[in-house]
């Protein structure tokens, strides 16, 4: 593509007003090589040019007119344009030259006859001044635009911290409306809305952004703000002028509380992603190692005849290298390294089957289980072997977590999109095209933020030794990846824990 020819910038354009013709045909001699210039014999067309010319640079006016005097013209001009005034008067007018400086803000004047050199000199430094006043409200009006527009804390500080600019957003963060904070320190303001450490931190900050060698710099900074936990990323930048001095501080303050948490989970989920090879790793050589073992005890078992002392040894290791088998397999299952077999499943039919199964594995007369079962429930793409499995697992965590008393709730209802009811750990995204949820629910201890982060890690586990093997919640997570579903979890310390499992529903019997 060919470079476009150089164009040089649009010439202002002058409005020329004055009752002689002669006069207005010398001042356009005068303008026209410089200026587009417009021109009207009386004040009262040349405000109907400035209706329609807003791009009218500098207006030069005579002083005597019939029907209306030249600072009175320029005092209604004023109304609808920002044009730069300049008024031609004779020697006599100088008290009209007064009221068009007192009402019609002019920037000059000229005597007649005019000296041409003087006075185009004047119009050059009028319409300097017009280019460089529209050009001061375009960036005035932008930067109104911008900061009101955005949706992120948006501020400017003198060189004592002082609010001399910001916009609303910034100003809601504080308490305040905009006009309040002008002129006052943030420390000022935020008094009674953040801690003394979290507001002394903002005036250092602040203080090194001002200083001499202030550089741009990035806080990220975690708050607690109407009961929740929040982060939040300061941009600080000093502006300069030219010789370098830093004048002002540019704030710039974003919510990054939803970033922080996907980046978290995405942390986590690679964590995972990690361990389940490792375990994977691990678990295929153990089971490997447990095949021949197993081969060789039942040589063994046979060989040893009638020795009932033998026997009943070689009994208890096959019982032994069996479950050894058993939590490879659940390994197996968490690292994704076992085909599952998804199909059309009634989960409300599944969760009442599981009764008997579910009554004998807790085993505690003081826990009761309920069933709380949305009817016509669309059917569920998933391995139902594997949903049982899930299922069993969160039900003994949920007995355990329980002491020995207490109710465990197991609940389906179809999830509408954008669902969150209060759950601190989401691992995976909802499946698309319908989602049929499970729940297990618990009225036990709950748990705190530490604990919650790792609980779907192989082998950790807040049970005595001998009680569990730390792997149960590991296999959910490994069985709902392979779903192509999510988990999610509510709890807090004293409150219990709810356990929902996201399953894509089957999309011939998804809701409309």
């Amino acid at each position: 593509m060919s470079p476009q020819p150089f164009r040089p910038p649009d010439r202002s354009t002058v409005l020329l007003v004055d009752d002689e013709p002669d006069i207005l045909v010398a001042l356009e001699d005068l303008l026209e090589d410089e200026y587009r210039v417009l021109s009207a014999t009386s004040p009262f067309r040349a405000l109907e040019l400035l209706a329609e010319h807003a791009e009218v640079a500098v207006i030069v006016s005579d002083q005597r007119m019939p029907g209306m005097t030249g600072d009175a013209f320029l005092a209604r001009a004023r109304s609808v344009t920002g044009a730069e005034a300049l008024l031609l008067t004779g020697y006599a007018d100088l008290s009209a030259v007064v009221a068009a400086l007192n009402d019609g803000r002019i920037s000059g004047y000229a005597h007649k006859p005019w000296e041409p050199v003087a006075l185009l000199s004047m119009i050059r430094q009028a319409a300097e001044r017009a280019r460089l006043g529209a050009a001061l409200r375009d960036e005035r009006m932008l930067l109104s635009g911008l900061m009101d527009s955005i949706d992120d804390g948006l501020s400017f500080k003198d060189r004592e911290a002082r609010f001399i600019r910001l916009n609303r957003v910034a100003a809601s963060r504080l308490g305040h409306p905009v006009d309040a904070c002008l002129g006052r320190t943030e420390r000022a303001l935020s008094e009674g809305l953040a801690t003394e450490e979290e507001r002394r931190a903002v005036e250092d900050e602040d203080r090194r952004a001002l200083a001499p060698d202030g550089r741009p710099s990035r806080v990220l900074s975690r708050i607690e703000r109407d009961g929740r936990t929040c982060w939040m990323e300061r941009l600080r930048g000093p502006l300069r002028d030219p010789h370098g001095v830093v004048q002002a501080l540019a704030t710039f303050e974003r919510d990054v509380t939803v970033a922080k948490l996907m980046e978290d989970r995405l942390r986590q989920a690679d964590r995972m992603q990690a361990l389940g090879t490792m375990a994977g790793g691990v678990a295929h050589d153990f089971n490997n190692l447990l095949t021949a073992v197993l081969g060789s005890l039942e040589l063994a078992q046979r060989a040893a005849g009638e020795d009932a002392r033998l026997v009943r040894l070689i009994e208890t290791a096959i019982a032994g290298a069996e479950r050894g088998a058993a939590l490879t397999q659940r390994l197996l299952s968490f690292s994704r390294q076992r085909d599952t077999v998804q199909q059309a499943v009634d989960v409300n039919a599944l969760v009442q089957a599981m009764d008997d199964l579910l009554a004998r594995s807790i085993d505690r007369p003081q826990v009761r289980i309920e069933q709380q079962l949305q009817p016509d429930l669309p059917a569920a793409l998933v391995d139902p072997a594997q949903l049982e499995l899930a299922l069993l697992n969160l039900c003994i965590n949920a007995r355990d977590a329980m002491d020995g008393t207490g109710t465990i709730t197991l609940g389906t209802r179809w999830l509408v999109d954008g669902e969150e009811d209060g759950h601190v750990l989401r691992v995976g995204a909802l499946p698309s095209g319908g989602t049929v949820a499970v729940s297990v629910s618990d009225t036990g201890s709950g748990m705190d933020e530490e604990v919650v982060t790792r609980i779907f890690e192989p082998f950790f586990t807040t049970k005595e030794i001998g009680r569990g093997t730390g792997l149960g919640l590991s296999m959910v997570y490994g069985f709902m990846r392979q779903t192509g579903g999510a988990v999610r979890v509510r709890t807090a310390p004293g409150a219990g824990t709810s356990f929902q499992l996201c399953l894509p529903a089957m999309p011939a019997t998804a809701p409309g």
